[in-house]
């Protein structure tokens, strides 16, 4: 099976429609190419920020430091590799501190500088990033957010769980007899899958999707950011088309690097959302985009958010998710005998491995945060991965346990941007589980699983697993 994770052979050398890739170099951990990576150290806030040290793991010892002794502070952004350094940011750890913040985007803007960390590079970069969904503050937020809202009721997701369900169960059910995989390329098929149908894009474009999440999330990984596993022999002419536009280098003239999540460099996936627009498919989810009075930025990015948030968050979420489970072996057989806490799993797993990590808000005026002062244009960073682990919160917070309740965890976000895919993900992450739980007799990890070099990203490249096949 030719699952559509992040590491498949690429389709080097098969096609002139191919272009190669000038690359930056990238931070790297230890276990691959034995490069140095910072240590995340106690009284240290700016190793929340090291994209190289989450390769490592997320840095809880210090998450749980800075909520007791600077539950808002600077953090600097020094610069990585070719990318230049940021003018630094207040970040926001605490529970109750986030969920202010998340909820008045009359104070903390997400569309003065847009939600990403990083700061675009250019006027133009912004103008045009801000057209997005989730680079909007209301009303005009909630105009985007209704044209596809209906794509995501409760109803529509309950049509899809049969589906979703019997996709989960035909993947698991592929590799049963092998006895061993990389869960993370089985695990990433679903969400793909599920995007791909819900979009109406064709089968044999799935991998155009992988590549796209790969290149904008994993560009701070030397594994990821130069994704072109997709053979153009197998695309649809017009996912040949798109890949003819796909930017020859993402390095510019003078040295600097492109940003990953600009039009430039994502010329070849904005092509491809006009062309599959442009094929006839009544009530699909481009139809609404396409028909909903959007402008030419907003529908590209409107669907930039879908082939990418869309995608992402549930490749990371799956494989963290099956990891947690298979590192605390006591709550892992009390889900195999009881599938009724299935649900509430789900929850403990997304608390604690959240897929993203922190968002990006900017002050609209000067403010008072955490007892800080906090002026009008700076940047102000959420870190959901630190407030699901709050004490003021969640008793005995890095306890892994599958019957908390209430679990009031923050992975979908809060207030007027909670994560509209948030009861698909929930759907894809409970099936999957589900699926290698009871179909998949005795499984354990198979090997040490490799993080994704990433500061925004929770996520894995590689997690080994093996089971019994005697049955």
């Amino acid at each position: 099976m030719r699952g559509p994770g992040r590491n498949a052979s690429p389709a080097g050398g098969r096609s002139g429609l191919l272009v190669t890739h000038t690359l930056w170099p990238a931070l790297d951990a230890p276990a691959r190419g034995g490069r140095t990576v910072r240590p995340v150290t106690a009284h240290d806030p700016a190793a929340v920020f090291d994209p190289a040290g989450y390769a490592r793991g997320v840095p809880h010892a210090l998450f749980r430091e800075l909520r007791e002794t600077s539950p808002v502070c600077r953090v600097p952004e020094p610069a990585v590799g070719p990318w230049p350094a940021g003018p630094g940011y207040w970040a926001v750890f605490r529970h109750a501190d986030v969920k202010h913040v998340l909820r008045t985007p009359d104070l903390f803007s997400s569309h003065l500088g847009a939600t990403q960390l990083r700061d675009p590079d250019t006027p133009g970069d912004l103008d045009f990033v801000r057209a997005m969904m989730l680079n909007q503050d209301p009303p005009a937020h909630a105009r985007q957010r209704r044209i596809v809202a209906a794509a995501f009721t409760p109803r529509a997701v309950r049509e899809l769980e049969a589906v979703v369900e019997a996709r989960a169960h035909a993947l698991v059910g592929a590799v049963a007899r092998q006895g061993a995989t990389d869960f993370v390329e089985l695990g990433a098929d679903l969400p793909v899958w599920t995007l791909a149908h819900v979009m109406g894009v064709p089968e044999q474009d799935r991998r155009l999707l992988v590549d796209w999440s790969n290149r904008v999330i994993g560009y701070q990984d030397p594994e990821h950011a130069a994704s072109h596993t997709a053979d153009p022999a197998e695309l649809t002419p017009m996912g040949r088309a798109a890949l003819a536009e796909r930017p020859a280098s993402l390095v510019r003239a003078d040295g600097t690097p492109l940003n990953p999540r600009s039009r430039e460099a994502l010329a070849d996936m904005f092509a491809y959302a006009h062309a599959l627009a442009d094929r006839p498919r009544t009530g699909s989810v481009m139809a609404r985009m396409r028909e909903g009075g959007l402008s030419r930025a907003e529908f590209e990015n409107m669907f930039f958010l879908f082939a990418v948030a869309g995608n992402e968050t549930l490749r990371n979420g799956v494989p963290g998710a099956l990891l947690t489970l298979l590192d605390h072996p006591g709550q892992y057989e009390t889900l195999r005998r009881r599938p009724e806490l299935t649900a509430s799993a789900v929850e403990e797993t997304l608390r604690y491995w959240p897929p993203v990590m922190n968002f990006r808000r900017t002050a609209t005026r000067d403010t008072e945060l955490g007892g800080r002062h906090v002026r009008r244009g700076e940047k102000v960073v959420v870190y959901h991965v630190s407030a699901n682990r709050d004490e003021r919160v969640f008793a005995d917070p890095d306890r892994f346990d599958i019957t908390r309740t209430p679990n009031d965890h923050l992975s979908f976000g809060f207030g007027p941007h909670f994560c509209l895919g948030a009861h698909l993900a929930r759907t894809q992450t409970r099936a999957m589980l589900r699926a290698a739980v009871d179909r998949l007799p005795g499984l354990e990890r198979a090997g040490e699983p490799v993080r994704l070099t990433s500061n925004f990203q929770n996520g894995l490249t590689h997690l080994p697993v093996r089971w019994r096949t005697d049955r």
